[in-house]
């Protein structure tokens, strides 16, 4: 992301978490959320506090709200990479069910379930004439399936 890119999300007033461009890096919507929760957090100061503050009012709540909506939405849509990441770099289905708080064969549905999206993305941007479709082609989609077909204990073969 550039400084001018940076900026421009700076100035953007966030109500809803569509206000959110695509791709904006977590870390600057956290930043974003701090301002807005500090301003809030300052309302519980007593009316003669010591210094100048800026107090929140209802645009900094809705602004935490649609921030926090966005970053959970970002994180949410991440949760597969990086349980394909895990897998592939040698991790067992016990251990991402581990880091995930869930059952081996939840975290096993997880990937599936991202592998079928992506692959469903590749197969509407072939369907759609894109020369360089993104997603996972048949033969990944395939692979990842297969990562799911590992025991709880057997790390993937690196």
């Amino acid at each position: 992301m550039t400084v001018h890119e940076h900026q421009h999300w700076k100035s953007l007033t966030i109500r809803r978490p569509d206000d959110v461009p695509v791709a904006t890096p977590l870390a600057w919507q956290i930043d974003k959320h701090t301002e807005h929760n500090d301003r809030l957090m300052n309302i519980a100061l007593p009316a003669d506090f010591k210094y100048e503050v800026e107090r929140g009012d209802a645009g900094d709540a809705l602004a935490v709200i649609a921030l926090r909506e966005s970053m959970r939405r970002d994180i949410e849509a991440g949760r597969g990479v990086r349980v394909r990441e895990a897998i592939g770099l040698g991790a067992t289905w016990n251990e991402v069910a581990a880091a995930l708080d869930v059952s081996p064969d939840a975290a096993r549905t997880l990937l599936r379930e991202w592998a079928d999206g992506q692959h469903n993305l590749y197969l509407r941007d072939v369907e759609h004439g894109q020369n360089r479709p993104l997603g996972l082609n048949p033969d990944q989609h395939a692979a990842m399936l297969a990562l799911t077909e590992l025991g709880d204990d057997e790390a993937a073969r690196q």
